[in-house]
């Protein structure tokens, strides 16, 4: 005997309560865009750095990192930017922190707490990754990036087209890591230059060295993009 299928049921929509709930994340966005805005503007002068969360201390790519914060405080006396969290992040503001620099973090709430290093001098906290990415890469006067990830990807990709596109003035986009990096550029060459997704002059919005002294002279010759 077949059963009569049960009907769906369905749930009014109360366009009301979906009106009040799109005012507040508004007010909640605008809010956190004015924090993270108002914080890097007290912090003018900075490298904001970009890698792994899953790096460990005793790999060479986190030396490095913590080493290359240290001497970019020190030497030029910019602050050190990071998602706050650990990896290359932690690393990063480990070196700033132990030279006596800015230290600062902006880290973000997820469902699995994201743990926040020890090494800040300054943090702010956001609630959504857009405004936080955004943050990121308002004014720096260079953009360091270490291998990483998803995130690491996602945030080097959003800064090559914003600068690309002229929607942020033009700062170096440093790539630490040559054996990760060349084969991203590679990758880049074989699969978008050759099939004219990308242009040749896109290639030069990045530059590829593990050379430490090269990578402070760049960051030392870069425009100021906020004045004191």
């Amino acid at each position: 005997m077949n059963k009569t299928p049960k009907k769906p049921e369905y749930k009014l929509i109360n366009f009301k309560e979906i009106s009040q709930d799109i005012n507040q994340r508004i007010d909640k966005i605008e809010k956190e865009f004015k924090a993270g805005f108002d914080f890097i503007r007290n912090h003018p002068r900075s490298v904001t750095f970009f890698g792994s969360a899953r790096t460990p201390s005793v790999d060479q790519d986190y030396i490095t990192a913590e080493k290359l914060a240290g001497r970019i405080c020190r030497e030029l006396g910019y602050s050190v930017l990071t998602g706050g969290s650990v990896g290359i992040m932690e690393a990063a503001n480990r070196g700033a922190f132990t030279a006596g620099g800015r230290s600062l973090g902006l880290n973000i709430k997820l469902p699995k707490e994201q743990k926040t290093n020890s090494f800040l001098t300054e943090a702010l906290e956001f609630n959504y990754f857009f405004s936080r990415k955004v943050c990121l890469s308002f004014s720096a006067e260079a953009y360091v990036f270490f291998p990483g990830g998803f995130g690491t990807l996602d945030e080097l990709f959003e800064i090559l087209t914003l600068v690309q596109t002229k929607k942020i003035p033009s700062a170096p986009v440093i790539l630490v890591g040559s054996y990760f990096w060349n084969n991203f550029d590679a990758f880049l060459r074989k699969n978008l230059l050759a099939n004219k997704k990308i242009s040749e002059s896109d290639l030069s919005l990045y530059e590829i060295t593990d050379d430490e002294d090269k990578i402070i002279e760049i960051i030392k010759s870069a425009p100021i993009r906020l004045e004191d």
